[in-house]
């Protein structure tokens, strides 16, 4: 079952991209902003914040900054954030072109051009300018701006512009002294910089052979400073009235500049004594988000609107550049705002007609998505679906889904039942972005399944098992689904394509491969051009693949389904997130953690907003275990709470008890054997249990309760116990042929025989493992077990040394194995000092040499529960410095010659739990 399509817009056109990677041009009067230059350039930052409401100056003073930055050798870039950027696709488009104006490069040969990647590999200095970044609100977008920021390297920079606080973690670089804030009272005018202003006007006025201001004396300048406590338009709003009024008029001691409503008032003045047809320019291209002549002309056709954008522009009046061949402007969205708001009191019908004509402009230049957006903005909510009519699907076969879903719940219900054609496909969007349960409440008081219209109640039908597959109700949905498959085909490409893929995975589940791989199969032959089913399909296929073992071809297949639904890819983070999930699954078992965390922060807010049980313990236990790798064991903890959370929330018992196994795991790992079988016993759902393992549910193929009692037992109860279930465990993952089952099986099986001292067995048994292993490159799938796993590991690799040593073929030998013995180096330098000591080895003597002060103790704490060293610095308010040193004194004093021995010494003594 497919899970929300990324619905991302394809790579905006050449022109576009100018407009939004050029910073506005310098204009005559901009006042110098040197002391927040020097700040910035003093401060260091990893992350500079321009924050402040509208009318502060953000925008020129980001723009000086980066004139300055270049002047001094440092390479830049800009990008101008619009809504389209909460669009994954879109982001990482522009993202890569802007950082390719940086210089930065990276070789093609292992794929597309990762922007993320390679702005963290640059080594020369670089600042990146993010511009009015408050119109970022998709979690996927801020997870990859956050990477980006901790990514960053040494000489890089980045400064945001944005009216609001951005979801950027800040208060941990704020802590790490990575922050600086250039807020508010930062960028209010300073007296001196207000005088300077009024100087540069009449200086412009001047040039421009124009009456200009008069000189203002310096007690109104105090005053009109006072007044308008430094706010840059204010101040510039009262400029121009002044030109206009004169010095003499008491406008300066009327004058409230603090107050937003008299500045409106002030551009209202401004605006009424433009000629008329300024003033009707001005008011009609108020709803373009970016001007040209073109489509400016398509609004004001009897005008020269090339001609006036001149004239607007080299009068410094209201427009700002945001291109360098001065083609293309916007309206400071201050003075935007007011524009438009000043349209709808003046002229309120004329605001659907505006639309409607930039609408057809769009429309008539082949770009069908403004067209829509312009059509239900204006509330031509009629236009707007004619328009669907004609491009809903093909959007839909391209994936688009939540454009679509974003259209739809813009548009009355009562009209959209005027168009029956597109119910369906609203129900599709709906289901793959807002979740099953929306899309089914949606489907039943549609009409659609008693929809008079063959097609549509063909359509609804086929959508049912789906649903109710999303909602893990797999037993109900087969029985529904079984009908629906003897009514195909129907004539519907689309919807007979996702039936045949949504009945694969539900047999799929139920234990019953050979029909499902037959559906797949049915399923190619049907979907034709649909970009979106083709990524249904292979993803399917690449999780058979996965479950029985065969890692290199769902990797392929995976990596496939993600880069179907577009043409262009970037670090295959643009797909849907039901192949995104999956795919960084797959990256993740490879051992590729950094890329498999930039996956997870484009596809698990997604998986997360539609809300498949698998998909969103998947993502979760994925993120937890890199955070944990990480030494970030708050984030890992974090990552499962909330997985607690959503099964709660959604009420889904399955999603519940996978955050309680990967917890009860992850304090396995830590030496808390109470807590771990507590975590066990809260997760012991008979009921839930019993349908695992009647079906094959992807989240749980290597995470089940069975699995996780006989390593609880081999970690701190009886492994011969735990032997007598894994034998019985893996007979019955042979027989439905889950092999990659089957191997965490015996890498649990050798544990368990190391455990209970048949040491030799144990070599034996992961000799076999590591064999199968590196065939495929599983690689997680054993160094998740920890370090008794590293141990054994290397016990493997000193016996099969030792006999190479002998010149015996009769030991464990990589000899004759070049893929066995590169796999088993790599596998050794992943665990670390993990493999390389007996954790359970303590010193001769029984005594400490000196006890541990307080501080040690708690170094030893967080030690024992997986934090890295930066990880400890933060939390102990330290230096990393600091941390090594106390670690230097824990080992001498415990006489151990490792982290993980001094971990198991402080636990014989029980210093630590």
């Amino acid at each position: 079952m497919p899970s929300p399509a990324s619905s991302l817009p394809p790579p905006s056109s050449p022109r576009i991209l100018e407009t939004k990677l050029n910073p506005p041009a310098f204009v005559a009067t901009q006042v110098p902003r040197t002391a927040i230059g020097e700040a910035i350039a003093a401060a260091g930052a990893k992350l500079v914040l321009v924050r402040a409401p509208a009318g502060f100056g953000k925008t020129t003073a980001m723009a000086q900054i980066r004139e300055r930055m270049e002047a001094q050798g440092t390479a830049t870039a800009w990008l101008t954030l619009d809504r389209a950027d909460n669009d994954v696709s879109r982001f990482l488009n522009c993202l890569a072109e802007a950082a390719q104006r940086l210089g930065v490069e990276e070789p093609r040969a292992n794929g597309p051009f990762d922007a993320v990647a390679a702005l963290a590999a640059h080594d020369a200095p670089f600042t990146l300018f993010l511009d009015d970044f408050e119109v970022v609100q998709e979690p996927a977008v801020l997870g990859l701006v956050r990477e980006i920021i901790e990514q960053l390297p040494r000489r890089g920079q980045i400064v945001i512009g944005s009216r609001s606080l951005p979801d950027l973690s800040l208060g941990r670089l704020r802590a790490r002294g990575q922050l600086m804030e250039i807020d508010t009272d930062r960028l209010r005018f300073t007296l001196e910089e207000t005088s300077a202003f009024f100087g540069l006007r009449q200086a412009h006025a001047s040039q421009q052979a124009s009456q200009g201001l008069q000189t203002l004396p310096a007690d109104l300048l105090s005053q009109l400073h006072r007044k308008t406590e430094g706010w840059v338009a204010a101040i510039w709003l009262a400029s121009m009235a002044l030109e206009r009024h004169g010095t003499e008029t008491g406008f300066v001691e009327r004058f409230s500049g603090s107050d937003r409503a008299v500045a409106e008032y002030l551009a209202e003045d401004v605006l009424a004594h433009q000629p008329k047809e300024i003033r009707d320019f001005l008011l009609r291209t108020s709803i373009l988000r970016q001007l040209d002549a073109s489509v400016c002309q398509a609004l004001n056709p009897r005008i020269d609107c090339a001609a006036i954008l001149e004239q607007l522009a080299a009068a410094n009046l209201f427009l700002t550049p945001v291109s360098g061949d001065g083609r293309a402007w916007r309206y400071h969205s201050l003075f935007a705002d007011f524009l438009r708001a000043q349209l709808a009191r003046e002229q309120p019908g004329e605001i659907e007609r505006l639309h409607l004509a930039a609408s057809g402009w769009y429309e008539s230049h082949d770009r069908p998505v403004p067209a829509i957006d312009h059509a239900i903005e204006g509330g031509d909510h009629p236009h707007a679906l004619t328009l669907l009519d004609s491009y809903a699907g093909q959007f839909l076969e391209q994936g688009r889904m939540r454009m679509l879903a974003r259209w739809f719940s813009a548009i009355p219900e009562h009209q959209l039942r005027a168009h029956p054609f597109l119910q369906p496909i609203a129900l599709w969007a709906t289901c793959f972005t807002h979740g099953p349960w929306e899309a089914m409440q949606m489907l039943e008081q549609s009409g659609c399944l008693d929809s008079e219209i063959p097609a549509v109640r063909a359509s609804a039908h086929t959508l049912v098992p789906l649903l109710l597959a999303m909602q893990d109700r797999h037993d109900e949905a087969y029985e529904v689904g079984g009908p629906c498959l003897a009514r195909l085909p129907t004539g519907l490409p689309f919807a007979d394509s996702v039936l045949l893929n949504a009945m694969a995975h539900i047999l799929a589940v139920r234990g019953d491969q050979r029909e499902a791989q037959r559906l797949l199969d049915a399923a190619r032959r049907e979907q034709g051009n649909s970009t979106f089913n083709r990524m249904y399909t292979e993803s399917l296929a690449g999780l058979f693949d996965l479950h029985e073992g065969r890692l290199r071809q769902a990797t392929a297949r995976l990596r496939m389904a993600v880069d179907t639904t577009h043409a262009v890819s970037y670090n295959h983070s643009h797909g849907n997130a039901w192949a995104g999930v999956l795919y960084a699954g797959v990256v993740y078992e490879s051992n590729q953690l950094p890329q498999a965390d930039h996956l997870l922060n484009v596809y698990l807010p997604l998986a997360r907003d539609v809300g498949l049980p698998d998909h969103m313990i998947l993502s979760h236990v994925m993120r937890s275990r890199i955070a944990f790798h990480a030494g970030d064991i708050d984030a890992a903890v974090q990552a499962l709470t909330e997985l607690e959370y959503l099964g709660h929330h959604r009420q889904l018992p399955r999603v519940v008890a996978g955050a309680k196994l990967e917890r009860s795991r992850m304090l396995l790992l830590q030496g808390n054997g109470p807590a771990s079988r507590d975590e066990l016993l809260r997760a012991d759902d008979p009921e839930l249990w019993e349908r695992e393992r009647r079906q094959r549910l992807p989240a749980h193929d290597l995470d089940y309760l069975a699995l996780a009692k006989a390593r609880w037992d081999i970690a701190f109860g009886d492994a011969r116990a735990a032997l007598t279930v894994l034998d019985a465990e893996m007979h019955a993952a042979i027989a439905s042929n889950r092999y990659r089952r089957v191997l965490k099986l015996r890498v649990l099986r050798a544990m368990a025989l190391q455990r209970a001292g048949e040491v030799a067995a144990a070599i034996e048994e992961i000799s076999a493992v590591l064999q199968t292993a590196s065939q495929e490159g599983f690689m997680r799938l054993i160094l998740d077990e920890g370090p008794a796993v590293g141990m054994l590991v290397q016990r493997y690799a000193n016996a099969a040394a030792a006999q190479e040593a002998q010149a015996s073929s009769s030991a464990p030998s990589t000899r004759g194995d070049p893929i066995l013995a590169d796999y088993l180096q790599r596998l050794l330098q992943a665990m670390g000092p993990m493999a390389a000591v007996d954790a359970e080895a303590a010193p001769a003597s029984d005594a400490i040499k000196e006890p541990l002060t307080r501080k040690e103790i708690r170094v030893l704490q967080l030690l024992a529960e997986g934090y890295s060293n930066n990880a400890m610095a933060e939390k102990l308010f330290v230096s990393d410095s600091t941390v090594r040193t106390h670690l230097r004194n824990i080992n001498m004093k415990l006489d151990a010659k490792s982290r993980t021995q001094a971990v198991a010494i402080a636990r014989k003594f029980r210093m630590i739990r």
